[in-house]
This record gives C-alpha cells, structure tokens and sequence, in this order.
C-alpha cells in the first residue's frame, strides 16, 4: 500500500472514530446482534451434518424433526436480530451523516473570503452532499454486512478445519486467491474514486454557472457552446464511473468462478474420502456449507469493499475542510469595547492577497465617527469594497490596524464585533421566504411597526404594501420575483431593522433612479442618529453631501475631505465630478 493510500485509510477511520463516539453504545448493540447472527448461521451446518449423521443415516425420524425445529427457531431468531442489525446500523449512518455535514456547515461559517475561494462553493456543496453520503453509505454497510461477512468467513474457516482437516488444503488454495482479488480491486478503484469526486466538482460549477448566468447565456446565443461544455464533463464522468464498473464486474464473476471451483472439489475429494469411510457425509456436507459460506460472505465483503475507495476519497475532502485552519480565527481571550459608538479607525493599514504583485491598499490612515456620514469613492478596482470588508472582518490587515469602537478587530470576537454593523452588501442578497423573515434576519424579535417604520425609509413601503400578504409576501431563492431596485430596498430596510451603531453600505444605491436614491438618504440622514455610516459609491451625486469624502486611486488615498474641499484640492475627484457631472460642476 503506498503512503497516500495508507494516509487515506487513515484519514477515513479516524473520521468515522471522531464521529462515532457519541453513538458508542449504539454500535456495541450492533456488535452484539452481529455476533448472535453469526453464530447462528455458523451453528446451522453442524446440525445440518447432526440430521444427516444422526437422523437420516441412523433412520431416526424424531431425531430429524426435533433438530429441525432447533433450526427453525435459530432462523426466525436471526431475522429478528436483523431487523435490529438495520434499525440501528441505519440510525448510526445516517446521524453520522448528519454530524459529518453540520461539522462542515459549521467549519464554512468560519470561512473568509479568501478561505471561501480555496475550496470554491461548487466543491464545498459536493463535499457536504456527496462526500458525506459516501462515507455515510460504507458505514452503512460496513455495520450491516462487512463486519458479519468478516465474522462469518473467519469463524466458517475454523469450523470448516474441524470438520474435515484433509479437506482444508482447499481453503488454503482459495482464500489467498480470493483476498489478493480484494486487495487489487482497492488498489485499482481509490485513485479513479478520487479524480471522480473531482470531476463531480466540476460538473457542479458548470451546471452553478450555467443556472445562474442563463440569461447571459442566451443573450450571447452561447448555448449550444455551453451544452457542449456540460456534455464534456458528464462524459469525463460517465467514462471513469464506466471503468469502476468494469473493473467490479469483472470482481464478481471471478469470485463466483472461485466458489464454483471449490464446490467441486469439495464434492470431489470429499466423495472420495466419505466412499473410503474415513470422513462423516454430514461433516462434508458441513464442510462444504461451510466452503460456500466463505465464498459467498467474501462476496458480500467485496460488495461493501468496492465502496471504500470511494469512501476514502470522500473522507480525504471532508478531512480537508474540517481540518482547515480558517483565516479569521476570534482571539482566545477577546476584548469588548468599552463604548459601542461606531466609530471605526484606519491606523497605517495596508492589506494584499497572497501571492500577489502589490497590495490592494496601502497606508490608509482616517477615522469614520458617529454622528457623521462618511463617503469612499474611486475608480473600478480602487479597493473600495475591499476596505469595507475589512471592518467587520471578513479579511485581516496584512499590516497596521483597523479599530472598532476604539479596540482592534483582531482582538474582538467576530460575532461582538458584526452584532453592532448593518451592512448593505454591493450584491443585495434575499432569501427564500417572506418580506418580513427577510427584514427580520438581523434581529428576529422586532415587530411589525419597526419593519413597516425600516420599510418606509428605505423607501419599499409601497411596493410592499401592494404585494399580495404585504410583509408575508413570498419571496424566492435570492430573490428573483422582486426588480433589482427593490432588492436593494429590502437589503437596506434589512440593515435598519437592526438599528446598529456602524452602518455600512457598499455601492447599494446602484439599481436606484436618482429621485429614489435621494430620497432614501434624506430618510437615512434623519433616522441613523448617532450611528456611524459609511458608503461606497460609484456616483458623485450619491456622496456628495457627505461629511467626509475618501478618494481612493489604485489602493492609496488620494484626498480626504468635503465635496467643495476636493474640488479646490484634489485632481482625481474632480476628474471623477466631471466625467459624471460635466465639466462645470467639477469647477
């Protein structure tokens, strides 16, 4: 076995072990049913061979119907015994299951940005869907089936030495032939298992890119160039599932050739050794149950065994993600700030990717005060949205600081630090379910009045009130029975709803005509308060009444100061005013 082979077999039962402790006792139940159907069905050959020795060859009639009846009820027993072996196997499964994807759905909440691109959303849905069923699906059968059949086999290779010593050179013959095949059809089947996860991954971006971009799809009559896309992942896929199929359906006739093969030599030889009287005919046919017991149960085990490369490339993915170390990590002892005011320090911050030329911003000294509206603007890729996500902490400086409420980020927990932020993403995001579940995603005990008050400033009273169920009204998956402009509103009221002292809105004044964008920060300026606001905005007639205008250009500041300040002292703001603006506005 090769060392990444090795380190997968590893990473698989180390997960299942992590997992399993709280079902302990569960599995000691399933131990114990396991072991009762084992012995059962290893006692049924030695009184087959007690009926035939004692009762047909002996013509004792009672003997036979008395042993029967033993044999009857060893059979319902195990059936009874079953039916737990399944109720419990299955409830272990599939709560494994369950813990396996809510450790994942947890390890993902903790994720940045940048952690979110490492794995990419296509992979982590597979991993939580797909991987996670098939390591649940091989604990499944491995509780139901591989661990009887190993039982079984070994116990059916003990008895079967005892009933027939001479006999046994053919176990000797079969068995290695049979645990090589086991051990090549893993060796074969891990790596195609593995890049067949893969390719799963990629099959789910295409079809995530094709349902989400369709209309660009079809606005740039790219069709037929995307269903050929499709056509070449499924492919890739059908071809590699195609070779695990073959490779198995090779597996099974061998083993039943093996157990043929055997059959007929034990009836052979052991014809030979019963017609010379020196062996029972109940003991060979004892030994040959016994023969084919090994042989079928050996089957079951390649059965479940062709599951476990699958299994272990599973179990490598999901490894990978609830063993990463996220980016943002709160501190082990975090600090809360002695005043919740909002305000928000940038202290010499620079920030960059990894691997990356340059840094995205560099050296950016300012503060964000309560009671004041503070503006950021620049060109496209001036790292806007960057710099905002740098206050709830999505992302961590790569030097200086940035302080909240007077303390540093780093040292604050992440859910006290966004417990006080209303952001209004560049993006408004929707979930599936009503208006008011929407609203009330930031603070689920807030009433009608306070929704209906949030709604009204962000100017969606209207629309709202004319949709059928007015604050029950549905709305769909990210929401798309709703006008992008009323995306934004509801994003927005969102945000209010909250009542936070840091608000923080990203360029969502986008989709709104200017009459309605107005509107909305008259209504704003006059509910925030003492609330910090921050904007991000692409026009100038959206900041341009701010207390405080940021320009940035190519990550660096290139002014601070009030529109009429600018205007007097900085270039790239008036370039920025009169490209928008005209000329003369910019004078």
């Amino acid at each position: 076995m090769t060392p990444r082979r090795a380190r997968g077999w590893l990473l698989l039962t180390g997960l299942l072990r992590s997992f399993l402790r709280p079902y302990t006792k569960q599995v000691g139940i399933v131990l114990v049913t396991l072991m009762i159907q084992a012995a059962g069905t290893l006692y049924l050959p030695d009184l087959s061979a007690n009926i035939i020795d004692d009762g047909v060859v002996k013509g004792d009639v009672d003997y036979i119907w008395g042993t029967g009846g033993i044999m009857l009820g060893i059979v319902f027993a195990q059936g009874v015994v079953a039916v737990m072996t399944a109720y419990w196997g299955s409830r272990i499964s599939m709560g494994v299951g369950a813990s396996m994807r809510a450790a994942i759905y947890r390890q993902v909440q903790n994720f940045s940005i940048r952690d979110m691109s490492r794995f990419g959303i296509p992979s982590l849905i597979t991993r939580n869907i797909n991987d996670v069923q098939q390591v649940q699906l091989f604990l499944q059968m491995a509780l139901t089936q591989l661990i009887i059949a190993v039982i079984t086999s070994v116990g059916a290779v003990i008895l079967a030495v005892r009933e027939g010593p001479t006999l046994s050179l053919l176990i000797v013959a079969t068995v290695p032939v049979m645990i090589m095949l086991i051990v090549a059809l893993v060796v074969l089947l891990v790596p195609l298992s593995r890049s067949l996860q893969g390719r799963i991954d990629r099959l789910n971006q295409i079809l995530r890119e094709q349902i989400a971009g369709v209309r660009v799809v079809r606005a740039f009559r790219r069709t037929s160039w995307e269903q050929d896309r499709f056509q070449d992942a499924n492919a890739d896929i059908t071809r590699i599932a195609l070779r695990v199929g073959r490779i198995f359906a090779v597996a099974a006739p061998a083993v039943l050739g093996i157990a043929n093969l055997s059959s007929v030599g034990v009836i052979w030889f052991g014809g030979r050794l019963v017609s010379e009287g020196s062996m029972p005919i109940g003991n060979m046919i004892a030994f040959l149950i016994y023969i084919l017991q090994i042989l079928v149960y050996l089957l079951v085990a390649i059965t479940v065994i062709v599951l476990i490369p699958r299994a272990v490339a599973s179990a490598e993915r999901i490894t990978q993600v609830i063993d990463a170390i996220p980016d943002i990590i709160d501190p082990s002892g975090p600090v809360i700030p002695a005043r919740t005011t909002g305000t928000v320090e940038f202290r010499d911050m620079t920030f960059g990717y990894p691997g990356s030329e340059r840094p995205v911003l560099t050296d950016l000294s300012f503060i964000f005060a309560p009671r004041q509206t503070s503006a950021i603007i620049g060109g496209t890729g001036s790292g806007k949205t960057t710099l905002l996500n740098l206050i709830p902490r999505f992302i961590d400086a790569t030097s200086g600081a940035v302080l909240v409420n007077g303390t540093d980020v780093r040292l604050q927990s992440a859910e006290q630090l966004r417990s006080g932020i209303g952001l209004v993403p560049q993006a408004a995001f929707l979930f599936a379910g009503t208006v008011a579940s929407n609203l009330r995603f930031g603070m689920p005990e807030a009433t009608d009045e306070e929704l209906w008050r949030a709604l009204d400033i962000a100017q969606a009273l209207d629309f709202v009130s004319s949709m059928p169920g007015q604050l029950n009204a549905p709305i769909h998956q990210r929401g798309t029975n709703v006008s992008g402009g009323q995306r934004q509103r509801l994003a927005i009221a969102r945000a209010l709803v909250r009542r936070p002292s840091l608000y923080l809105f990203d360029d969502c004044f986008s989709a709104l005509d200017a009459a309605t964008d107005a509107r909305v920060r008259s209504a704003l300026s006059a509910e925030v308060g003492g609330a910090a606001v921050v904007i991000v905005a692409q026009r100038v007639s959206t900041i341009m009444h701010a207390d405080q205008i940021i320009v940035l250009d190519a990550g660096a500041v290139a002014g601070i100061g009030t529109h009429q300040q600018l205007l007097a002292d900085c270039g790239h703001y008036r370039e920025i005013v009169a490209s928008q603006l005209g000329a003369g506005a910019a004078i």
